[in-house]
């Protein structure tokens, strides 16, 4: 039996990441072999291994393909490593994580989006990452300081809990800037301080909470 979603899959990694220059084998790798058609809706299977973010409901979106992997290889995971991830929305970048690091620290402030992704990474064997509901622009202090951070909505500046809990050497990858458009920034911690590094222009949603925007709307608590 043919396996479509497969090739899919390969095809994408061929047109969409390699010629944009991603690099890393492994993480190359881990996006021929996490199922991204899985973590939308049935009705998007057709279109998940197009070149474009899709809806996944709460007015949240699973990222384009080449931007997941721009910021996984930013991380530069060798495999050992603890990585915060906040927003686990779909749930696709965290199973691309699981892919490559040791253990996933992920959380969600939709609680409905959260249930989802839990039971997608469940369902494919992921036993490595943890989710929580709650506000990820604190962090998560218990389980600090994490080797790796990555941000997966757009934050007006760069939360100081995040650059607190990441520990020397490590890598924080965070879009920041205006509402609608941010760069994506790499921050590595040194002994000496923060050094960061900006790897181009990219567009996504709110990354809302405490030390991020703040919206009011009704259901939520920021």
């Amino acid at each position: 039996m043919i396996d479509h979603y497969k090739i899919a899959r390969q095809r994408m990694v061929e047109t969409q990441l390699i010629p944009r220059g991603i690099k890393d084998k492994r993480v190359l790798d881990a996006v021929r072999k996490v199922p991204r058609h899985l973590f939308v809706d049935e009705a998007f299977y057709g279109q998940a291994y197009g070149d474009s973010p899709l809806p996944i409901g709460e007015e949240q979106t699973i990222s384009q393909p080449f931007m997941v992997a721009v910021m996984t290889e930013a991380l530069e995971l060798k495999g050992d490593e603890r990585v915060l991830e906040l927003g686990t929305g779909s749930g696709y970048q965290t199973a691309i994580l699981a892919e490559l690091c040791h253990k996933v620290f992920s959380i969600e402030r939709i609680s409905s989006l959260a249930g989802r992704a839990r039971k997608v990474l469940d369902k494919l064997g992921y036993g490595n990452v943890v989710v929580r509901i709650g506000d990820g622009t604190l962090g998560w202090k218990e389980e600090a300081p994490f080797d790796a951070i990555i941000v997966t909505a757009g934050a007006p500046e760069i939360p100081q809990p995040l650059t607190e809990q990441l520990k020397i050497g490590g890598r924080l990858v965070i879009p920041a800037g205006g509402e609608f458009m941010q760069s994506l920034i790499r921050v590595r911690k040194t002994e000496n301080g923060i050094e960061k590094e900006d790897l181009g222009g990219c567009r996504f949603v709110k990354l809302i909470g405490e030390h991020g925007w703040k919206v009011e709307k009704e259901g939520y608590e920021y």
